[in-house]
């Protein structure tokens, strides 16, 4: 019997979801789809230029498992670029970090022991109310609080929808 899974930390959720190629119409279009954690690696070691094994223990997992995830996220995406997939960033066994200490990009005394409500408006917020929309039919709904949209399902349609 392997040994439980441990969720992957991350700290960084993209305010896009969905990234499709233009002139292709969606209902003629196939999906790459990369889990969070797969795009918090790839933003760790490919956007912020971090060392595999300080990224490695930043997510706290081990470097052998980053560059498995590194590995999987690279070819998706080229997948997509080559092919003209579309990209879905959902799911993942992750746990969502909540930033501590200094330079937490609130703005001065705006830390939580000042009263401040967090980044983007709420208690640990990771973006403003705004709207869900359909990638398939294309119907908003208001975004609720602490509810990811790409965990929520289209009331047309039933598809997950994406973050507008």
């Amino acid at each position: 019997m392997p040994r439980p899974r441990l969720r992957r930390r991350i700290c960084f959720s993209p305010s896009a979801t969905y990234f499709k190629p233009a002139g292709v119409r969606l209902a003629h279009l196939a999906e790459s789809v990369l889990t969070f954690d797969e795009v918090e690696a790839i933003r760790l070691i490919d956007y912020e230029e971090m060392e595999q094994g300080k990224a490695a223990k930043q997510m706290k997992i081990s470097q052998p498992t980053l560059s498995r995830l590194l590995c999987s996220a690279r070819k998706k995406i080229a997948d997509a670029v080559v092919n003209g997939h579309a990209i879905k960033i959902q799911g993942g066994d992750f746990q969502m970090a909540i930033p501590r200490g200094r330079g937490l990009g609130l703005g001065r005394g705006a830390g939580r022991s000042a009263g401040g409500r967090g980044r983007m408006g709420g208690p640990y917020a990771a973006g403003p109310g705004g709207n869900c929309v359909c990638p398939k039919c294309g119907t908003k709904s208001a975004k609720k609080i602490g509810v990811p949209c790409t965990s929520q399902k289209c009331p047309k349609c039933g598809t997950l929808m994406t973050r507008e």
